[in-house]
């Protein structure tokens, strides 16, 4: 059977911006024929208008009327019974997928998800097979020529599984020859492709958000918790743009991002928020006041920028940094100011696997606790492997020094001790069944298997494993968190310059110099004819025809607030681009003349100096010290926005 893509799709979707990117990702896959709805009733309203709705993609989560009710709705009358259903939710438990099944759903996705997610489940919603599923690994054939077992371990793009990529690192450079197994590394795109991938037995282990694994133990996956992946290593940020209000307001019914809904950042969250007087839950529950939204940890920092609906979010690191990094957000708190070596990822390893090759997973464990020690000891190397082995698609656009700041931030990740607690994860099992309503209690001593890390690890690693925690301390943590003073948080503020180090062009007007990142200059010209425009700024010198692009051209001297000095042999024309409000802008900039590419690092910023009231400061947006000289790093994007009339680049 074929699929369609012009069938009409209703999508319901109570968040706005959620509806958007979906709207967006099916357009990817070129589903355009779709009708949008924010609740049950309105779909219902659609519904009995149009008579060719041919696919309902639903929220569960949302006001007036659910996406379960509609769903029980659609099933329930004659007209739409039979249409196919796919609840696309933040709703990732076991025990929801298997309610909405026996209400007649025909595919279920959990959020955060991707366009290959969506698409198999469309085709699954159809009654459409994959071409190929993902087949379990054959234990009788994993033996290679060399005698060794081969190993498939997966993970996602967060520096929590970074002990995995440091691990990989040293193999490759022979600085660690495991005897009984042969190491192959995934990068997997979402957490539901991880859990996909334990439940088919298409990898033998996964670094795996701990809630998430032993949800997936409870309903019957076969899987042993081996080892810790680290301990600390999340960031709460504020949302930088777009939100006026202060205190607890700055929250109050506003969206507010996590990862997974079987995650530590749930719980955290919920810990934190639930601690201010505030009720974290999702939409659709009564009285809520902030409203979790599951979104892809990669996309939180393009969701939250601009919008003013979205309060921030807790996410693994380098996710936060790097949206501090970029401007976008601010700290609110690192998760170890909640809870001091909180778990969040762990290692977990196929039960089958573990029972046939024993030495294989000791080795494992052994090489692992050696990696996440390197990384302490090491962070440098281990920054550098990081930015590879975690964007290995450069998705991400990471930087050696976001990752430096984020291994060597005293509050931040630890790895030199990947001991499992038991206790610690029986907190977070309780804490989110009891108090949240989310997940089951389960058998910690089935789940967890301690021979290998006990085999490992020594009795003072073991004693110092353990974390003080209770509800208590959570309550206390927060209020210490919010009366944090400016003083005390101003070496984490240095996080917003990290994104700065990198080549700068670096020109000059008059005695003073600047500097523009070079990945935003397109070309460098000599002065040409310029077309004046009539009735514009004087720092608006006119537009120039740049082979059949009109470009505008401003005078950088007048728009900075210096003198009008007469162009001369050395005056240039910068053709700097950026993007803008989700728009690429070009845009001509004239300097008295250009120096060199500079290669600056980040020990050699420092953030723009205040200058009162002075609007002009605005345009500034680091120094850069080069012995005992400065010059300034300028803000492009205040340069290229109002009042300046650029022409957008589609």
């Amino acid at each position: 059977m074929e699929l369609s893509t012009g069938i009409r799709i209703l999508l319901v979707e109570d968040a706005n911006a959620m509806r958007k990117m979906e709207i967006k990702t099916l357009g990817s896959l070129d589903f355009k024929n779709v009708v949008e709805a924010d609740n049950g009733k309105s779909a219902i309203k659609v519904l009995e208008k149009e008579d060719n709705v041919e696919l309902i993609i639903s929220d569960w989560n949302m006001p007036e009327m659910d996406g379960f009710d509609l769903l029980r709705y659609v099933r329930s009358n004659d007209k739409t019974k039979n249409v196919p259903f796919l609840m696309a939710t933040g709703r990732g438990e076991k025990k929801e997928v298997e309610k909405a099944l026996e209400a007649g759903v025909s595919a279920f996705i959990s959020k955060p998800f991707n366009q290959a997610e969506l698409l198999e489940k469309i085709k699954e919603a159809f009654g459409i097979k994959p071409a190929e599923e993902a087949k379990p690994v054959s234990y009788e054939s994993r033996i290679t020529a060399s005698g060794k077992v081969k190993l498939k371990a997966i993970h996602i793009q967060i520096t929590d599984h970074l002990t995995l990529g440091v691990l990989k690192g040293l193999i490759k450079n022979n600085e660690i020859s495991p005897k009984h197994f042969e190491l192959e590394t995934e990068c997997l795109p979402s957490w539901n492709a991880v859990a996909k991938a334990l439940e088919n037995k298409s990898a033998d282990a996964a670094f795996i958000l701990a809630p998430l694994a032993m949800d997936l133990f409870n309903y019957g996956v076969p899987l042993k918790l081996i080892l810790f992946a680290h301990k600390n290593g999340s960031i709460c940020v504020k949302n930088k743009t777009g939100n006026e209000e202060e205190g607890l307001d700055f929250y109050r019914d506003k969206a507010f991002y996590i990862p997974h809904t079987m995650s530590i950042h749930n719980m955290l969250g919920h810990a934190f928020f639930h601690n201010l007087g505030l009720k974290p839950g999702v939409t659709g529950q009564k009285d809520v006041d902030v409203k979790f939204e599951v979104v892809a940890p990669i996309k939180m920092g393009e969701f939250m920028a601009g919008n003013p609906e979205a309060s921030g979010f807790l996410v693994a690191e380098p996710l936060g940094t790097k949206a501090i990094a970029s401007g976008s957000a601010e700290l609110q708190f690192l998760s170890s100011e909640l809870w001091e070596n909180h778990p969040c990822c762990v290692l977990a390893v196929q039960e089958e696997f573990v029972e046939n090759y024993p030495d294989a997973v000791q080795e494992f464990v052994k090489y692992l606790v050696q990696a996440g020690k390197v990384i302490d000891e090491k962070p440098n190397f281990a920054a550098e492997i990081a930015v590879e082995f975690l964007d290995p698609k450069k998705e991400l656009g990471l930087k050696v020094p976001i990752l430096k700041n984020v291994l060597t931030e005293p509050k931040g990740i630890k790895t030199n001790n990947l001991y499992p607690v038991k206790g610690d994860l029986d907190f977070i099992q309780h804490y989110m069944h009891d108090k949240m309503g989310i997940g089951s209690i389960i058998d910690l001593d089935k789940f967890v298997d301690m021979k290998f890390a006990d085999a490992i690890c020594g009795e003072k690693e073991k004693a110092q494993a353990k974390s003080k925690i209770s509800e208590k301390d959570l309550a206390e943590k927060v209020k210490r968190i919010m009366d944090r003073s400016k003083q005390e948080s101003t070496s984490l503020e240095a996080k917003t310059l990290l994104n700065m180090e990198g080549k700068y062009l670096r020109f000059g007007l008059g005695k003073e110099r600047y500097g523009i990142d070079i990945l935003k200059i397109i070309e460098i010209i000599k002065m040409v004819p310029i077309t004046r425009v009539p009735n514009t700024e004087n720092f608006i010198k006119g537009v120039v025809n740049l082979r059949g692009m009109i470009v505008p051209v401003i005078d950088l001297r007048l728009k900075i607030g210096l003198e009008e000095q007469p162009y001369d042999s050395r005056t240039r024309i910068v053709v700097a681009e950026d993007v803008i409000d989700g728009a690429k802008i070009r845009l001509g900039l004239i300097v008295d003349y250009v120096d060199v590419v500079a290669d600056i690092k980040v020990d050699d910023i420092e953030s723009a100096p205040s200058l009162g009231q002075n609007k002009d400061a605005d345009y500034i947006m680091a120094v850069v010290k080069v012995g005992d000289s400065i010059y300034c790093l300028l803000n492009l994007p205040m340069i290229m926005t109002p009042p300046h009339k650029a022409k957008k680049v589609e």
